[in-house]
């Protein structure tokens, strides 16, 4: 199993907007996510919008693939690209840059 983490940066004038959205993430997106793989997935937000992503899968690139083949993947990051600063025109889910591990203590 990978352990995968990864860092994004949410708006600051956009915290509280995406604090709500994740506390009602749409019942299909959870849907999808735990049927391509991705599971133990939680996300972490500082007050100055630094978001920090951990999930667990057999394949990251394998999950991402089978997200971006969802219409719900296609709709959430429409509505979610505006929370983020830097995105450069990519969509939230393809910023997703894991950070290599260099610690874990099992």
């Amino acid at each position: 199993m990978q352990r995968v983490c990864f860092l994004l940066k949410v708006r600051e004038d956009r915290i509280a907007e995406y604090r709500e959205r994740h506390a009602a993430v749409w019942p299909e997106m959870r849907d999808a996510l735990s049927a391509t793989g991705w599971h133990n997935y939680s996300l972490f937000l500082r007050d100055d919008g630094l978001l920090v992503g951990y999930l667990e899968t057999e394949d990251f690139e394998a999950a991402r693939a089978g997200m971006e083949a969802t219409d719900v993947n296609a709709r959430w990051q429409a509505e979610m690209a505006p929370f983020f600063e830097s995105l450069d025109g990519t969509r939230p889910d393809e910023a997703m840059k894991p950070l290599t591990e260099v610690f874990h203590l099992a």
